[in-house]
């Protein structure tokens, strides 16, 4: 609980603690446009803050503080919150609900309660107000990614979204691949696009040829059309493509599966998984009255225009 706004006050942004800075980004360029309202308008909404022993925490505000430290302003607005370090936590999603978190922001924030705190999954699914199924995908979102994968993206080099395409690949792929991205430039749709075609593959070593060659070949644009021609691919392209990853996501699941793999993942994240693996099964039951009614109409057909 955040006390009332009337006891707002002055605190010193030199003694002030960031340890929950570790579940935010820090963008360059946000970071520089809030240096110029801070210089134009001045503080526009206090800090939040909560207490940690002897000294206070930042749960809200850090590109404020950082922006007033660098333009030698000593003293900002703050609110002070009563809560412990995981009610910090909580109040940071809380502040940005729905707004202003990326996926892997969430993700970090949902692990921390979970690892750092050991708090469950549909305990931090009632305090966020959020649906268990939505905290096990951000848990496993950064579960599944390659810390260094994490770390690019925490250093700028990579863009959140790339990130949250990469996860879809192993691990081993993803570091490979997130070098390319960096170094050629590529944009989070090419990302995807490429992450697409990757999983088109049959298996590991297959990808790792893929990106080798994509590694040495020429840089994305260096030829004139390539883009162009990548992005308009034919109905029956997209189509191919999809029945190749239907084909290969379900292949690696039934192999997951029948390895035992919802007995090694805990008792509680099986649960959730076998919710949503049982949810899939009408999907999948769709989509196959689909493909069997569409496929008996095209074989229809011919009988029909000779007629």
């Amino acid at each position: 609980m955040q006390t009332p706004e009337d006891h707002e006050r002055d605190v010193d942004v030199a003694d002030l603690g960031d340890s929950l800075a570790a579940l935010r980004l820090c963008d360059a360029s946000a970071l520089a446009a809030m240096g110029r309202s801070l210089e134009r308008h001045g503080q526009l909404s206090a800090l939040s803050l909560f207490a940690s022993g002897d000294h206070l925490e930042i749960i809200d505000g850090f590109k404020r503080v950082r922006a007033a430290r660098a333009l030698g302003v000593r003293t900002l607005r703050a609110r002070v919150a009563d809560v412990d370090l995981a009610g910090a936590k909580v109040q940071l999603a809380a502040l940005h609900d729905r707004r202003g978190l990326t996926e892997l922001e969430e993700g970090w924030l949902i692990r921390s309660l979970y690892r750092d705190h050991g708090l469950s999954q549909p305990s931090i699914a009632t305090r966020l107000g959020r649906h268990k199924s939505w905290v096990f995908r951000r848990l496993m979102l950064v579960e599944a990614l390659d810390p260094a994968v994490q770390a690019d993206v925490r250093l700028g080099l990579l863009a959140p979204r790339a990130a949250v395409a990469l996860s879809q690949l192993p691990r081993g792929n993803q570091h490979d691949l997130a070098g390319l991205v960096i170094r050629r430039g590529l944009t989070v749709r090419q990302t995807e696009m490429i992450v697409a075609e990757l999983l088109d593959l049959p298996d590991d070593a297959a990808r790792a040829q893929q990106l080798a060659r994509r590694r040495d070949g020429p840089a994305a644009g260096s030829k004139p059309g390539v883009r162009a021609t990548r992005l308009c691919r034919s109905e029956t392209d997209w189509m191919a493509g999809d029945i190749r990853t239907v084909r290969v996501a379900a292949a690696r699941l039934e192999a997951r599966l029948s390895g035992g793999t919802l007995a090694a993942i805990g008792v509680e994240a099986a649960m959730l998984a076998g919710e949503s693996l049982l949810a899939l099964v009408p999907v999948l039951v769709a989509l196959q009255h689909t493909i069997t009614r569409t496929c008996e109409a095209k074989t229809s057909l011919p009988e029909k225009d000779a007629a």
